[in-house]
């Protein structure tokens, strides 16, 4: 069969509920919402561990972040993996990236320098063998740079926005590659909404648009510190600082569907809508003050649930609202699945590419989430497992650095801003006992014994690399 053409484009922390698609009135999200409503909404999608680079080692290898050892930001990524460029390549496929990496530091500490900023030719790409626009990280949007094949920075004009010029770098690729023999899979990797959230890093014709809207803190917004948190977990977040910090968010938003628009249109352009495969979601979402917590690597909905669309023109359904339950770890089996690629057997995620399609009602149980740590320092006392549903939110913190064990149940129906711990609550008590069993069969299955955070420093990585993982690469 002739294979398809992927494109996966997504945002870095833009969560679910700050879409127009998922019914929020002061999003500007128009193709996005358009695009929900002529494919597939996954409505229950979940980071399988909301932070940046774990996110990003999941989405690739399709295991979760105890196997990969990704466990903080800034480390660099053990290559003894079969990635999803990997696999794909491997069919015949073309492959360009273009965007944000971080899965490839040297050390912590200016993420400037060209040391921390190029990722080599070779193994440490991942299977990405053909064209390369990219940068480890930053997350400053005017006069940017990117690297292709060697060190020299690529400086974008300063005062281009960086969205827009990495989404004119994925229209030339599809352009070129829409009459080449071979499919292709392009990743796009953007990085906005990702603070700072400043009105200068930000297009002013985006910014404008929300200029005169007040963003109100959520029901669950407190101002006190989390003692499970860390430091960027409790940063400040006063309402008057937040109300600046959302503004500029959802205008980041805005821009963002706009480029979205851009490679649609380019994509029908190119008249390969009917044989390409296009994802659009995020690698996490954003607290902004809920449950008194900035940043992301926590298990409540605002960070945890992300928007996952899909499209593929006659394959799949239109206008499909799912409830199917899909987790980072789930992405690279089911594309591979849609794609007629072989899956490797390490793979940790599910392959749902059927219940996709609508052949098959393969719908996990649950979706298991985890967090290992703070997220760039190695500190103890953050690490938890989860367990969701639609219905319900089961977490556990492991407790260390004076902090106990700490569980918490939550009815995402009746309570969705998860407001009020109900583990107690012998009502639950059957319910719960079950969550519990979820949470210890799937940890036994990963062989994960919810160590603290330092025991991959003392045990997995040297010198910021990780020097081992708990799955090796299989033969295909």
């Amino acid at each position: 069969m002739d294979r398809p053409n992927i494109i996966f484009v997504f945002a870095d922390q833009l969560r679910y509920q700050s879409c127009g698609f998922a019914g929020d009135e002061r999003a500007e999200t128009p193709n996005l919402d358009q695009f929900a409503a002529n494919g597939v909404n996954l409505r229950q999608a979940v980071s399988s561990m909301p932070v940046c680079a774990a996110y990003r080692a999941s989405l690739f290898t399709g295991k979760y972040t105890s196997s990969t050892g990704m466990v903080i930001n800034e480390l660099r990524m053990n290559t003894n993996h079969r990635c999803l460029a990997h696999c794909l390549t491997d069919a015949g496929y073309d492959t360009g990236y273009v965007g944000k990496w971080h899965l490839y530091a040297n050390e912590l500490g200016n993420h400037e320098d060209s040391k921390n900023s190029f990722v080599p030719v070779g193994a440490d790409r991942l299977g990405f063998d053909g064209f390369w626009a990219a940068y480890n990280f930053h997350h400053t949007y005017f006069g940017t740079y990117y690297h292709t094949n060697s060190d020299e920075k690529i400086y974008h004009p300063v005062d281009v926005f960086e969205p827009d010029a990495q989404t004119d770098m994925a229209i030339d690729f599809i352009k070129k590659s829409k009459n080449t023999d071979n499919p292709f899979y392009l990743t796009l990797s953007i990085g906005t909404p990702h603070d700072p959230w400043n009105q200068d890093n930000v297009p002013p014709e985006f910014y404008d648009k929300f200029r005169n809207i007040e963003f109100n803190p959520p029901p669950n917004y407190s101002g006190e510190v989390d003692p499970y948190g860390d430091m960027w977990s409790n940063e400040e977040k006063s309402k008057k600082a937040l109300d600046e910090w959302m503004r500029v968010y959802y205008a980041m938003t805005a821009n963002f569907d706009w480029n979205f628009g851009r490679i649609t249109d380019a994509i029908n352009s190119a008249g390969i809508a009917e044989n390409t495969i296009i994802v659009v979601t995020s690698d996490h979402g954003e607290m902004f003050g809920a449950h008194g917590r900035m940043k992301k690597n926590i298990f409540y909905e605002e960070s945890v649930r992300v928007p996952f669309l899909i499209q593929w023109k006659n394959n799949l359904p239109s206008g499909d609202i799912s409830d199917t339950l899909i987790s980072t770890v789930d992405i690279m089996p089911t594309l591979l699945g849609l794609a007629g690629v072989h899956i490797p057997n390490e793979v940790e995620g599910l392959d749902l590419s059927e219940s996709l399609r609508g052949e098959k009602n393969l719908e996990p149980d649950y979706a298991f989430l985890m967090n290992t740590g703070a997220c760039a320092i190695w500190e103890n006392g953050h690490e938890w497992r989860a367990i969701r549903t639609k219905e319900y939110t089961y977490a556990v913190f492991r407790g260390s650095n004076n902090l106990p064990r700490k569980e918490l149940f939550f009815d995402n129906i009746n309570d969705p801003y998860q407001m009020v711990n109900i583990v107690d609550h012998k009502k639950y008590h059957e319910i719960i006992n079950k969550y519990r069993k979820y949470l210890s069969k799937k940890m036994d299955s990963l062989k994960d014994t919810f160590p603290e955070s330092t025991w991959y420093l003392e045990n997995w990585i040297y010198d910021r690399k990780i020097e081992r993982s708990a799955t090796l690469k299989s033969s295909v």
